[in-house]
């Protein structure tokens, strides 16, 4: 008898890193630093909790079922941003809202794949994204990073086959923090237009790019919507996380037949989510751009502080967004250390064998340090006690 697609995949890493220090206790000298998750840990701001309020008391249409792709306003509102952003024409009907950008990707997966389809995924990956391709009956081909944790061209190239359906990229990256190059983006787009696959690229961390402009030139691109399938959350931007409020764009088209699986899954998006993320479009823009810059800081305490490390045999491998990536000096594997570092350091860090294909041996020699939710004087802090720690 066949297993049920979920014992296809494994459990996620959130989930069980949460185990490793349910039972735990700290020292109050030593308190807990996790920087395991790279979701924000503070709510949204006032302003925008009291917009929320109001339309929970005084918006009947807050608590209906509201259009599968989404609150209209929000569709426009957020077209009108990507096409000042990228400097481009895209149009509401060119974007749906979606229930968080995890069910993004699986609607674009469900729109393009059937079993046994293959999408090709650079390595380390986001693990959701390999869990839901796992529990989608899709093979997710790796692609293993090169230099500065970046995905080669022609290594793609090699990699499609007849089965695949689509190239995935994120950018910046979750988990290594690297940002891709707009020429590599567009090598990337230009390769799945001549195979006849889609380019999905997962834009979470958009908003916390530190370039400024455009990061790539896709949608000035003459029938884009044709290739691209651009993902984007809200959950960063606004602190909207429990809210669940993600996004797509791609074509008019493509957005009915995802339509169909929205449909399936939750009907329709979170409406107050929906009512906040419109707001904050029109309104916290300049708040938006102050985190940002504080993000910015805290990657530059990373950098800065890394030669501590860096004297014990550690290396930085990418740092951007909300992450850094970093090898470890160690015999033993970063999945035994991770552990290790509960308990003798206080610090819960992901490691790389949940970012790599099974047995990878990559991964026993990486960490993802999620660094949004620590400021410098903590970044200090993890140092120290990473360069103290033994292996």
């Amino acid at each position: 008898m066949p297993l049920p697609r979920t014992a296809a995949t494994f459990v996620s890493p959130i989930v069980e890193s949460r185990r490793w220090v349910a039972d735990v206790s700290f020292p109050n000298d030593r308190p807990l630093l996790n920087v395991s998750q790279a979701a924000p840990i503070d709510p949204p701001p006032a302003a925008l909790r009291e917009v929320i309020a109001e339309a929970a008391r005084n918006e009947a249409s807050a608590h209906l079922y509201g259009p599968v792709l989404g609150r209209p306003e929000l569709r426009a509102a957020l077209a009108a941003q990507i096409s000042q952003h990228y400097e481009a024409a895209v149009t509401p009907a060119q974007v749906g809202i979606t229930s968080g950008c995890n069910q993004a990707f699986a609607a674009a997966v469900a729109s393009l794949c059937g079993e046994g389809d293959e999408v090709i995924i650079p390595t380390p990956w986001y693990f959701n994204h390999k869990m839901w391709l796992d529990l989608s009956g899709v093979t997710a081909v790796p692609l293993p990073a090169g230099d500065g944790m970046l995905p080669g061209l022609e290594d793609a190239r090699a990699l499609i086959t007849d089965k695949t359906r689509a190239l995935l990229l994120v950018t910046p990256s979750n988990p290594t923090g690297a940002e891709y190059p707009a020429g590599l983006l567009q090598g990337f787009y230009e390769l799945a237009r001549q195979n006849g696959i889609a380019l999905i690229v997962d834009e979470t961390y958009r908003d916390f790019d530190s370039r400024s402009g455009a990061p790539h030139a896709l949608f000035q691109q003459p029938g884009w919507e044709e290739t691209l399938i651009h993902l984007y959350s809200f959950s960063k931007a606004y602190r909207l996380t429990g809210h669940r409020v993600g996004a797509i764009a791609t074509s008019a088209a493509r957005l009915m037949e995802m339509e169909k699986f929205l449909d399936t899954v939750t009907i329709c998006p979170n409406q107050l989510g929906q009512i906040a993320a419109h707001w904050g479009i029109g309104n916290l823009q300049d708040w938006l751009a102050g985190e940002r810059a504080g993000i910015l800081v805290r990657r530059g305490a990373i950098e800065d502080g890394f030669p501590l490390l860096a004297a014990k045999g550690w290396k930085l491998l990418g740092c951007g967004a909300y992450f850094a990536y970093v090898e470890h000096p160690f015999e033993a594997s970063s999945d035994e250390i991770a552990r290790r570092l509960v308990g003798e350091a206080s610090v819960l860090a992901l490691p790389g064998t949940m970012f790599q294909p099974a047995g990878d041996p990559a991964g026993h020699r990486q960490f993802r340090i999620a660094f949004a939710n620590i400021d410098s004087a903590g970044i200090e802090r993890l140092f120290r006690r990473l360069a103290s720690f033994g292996g």
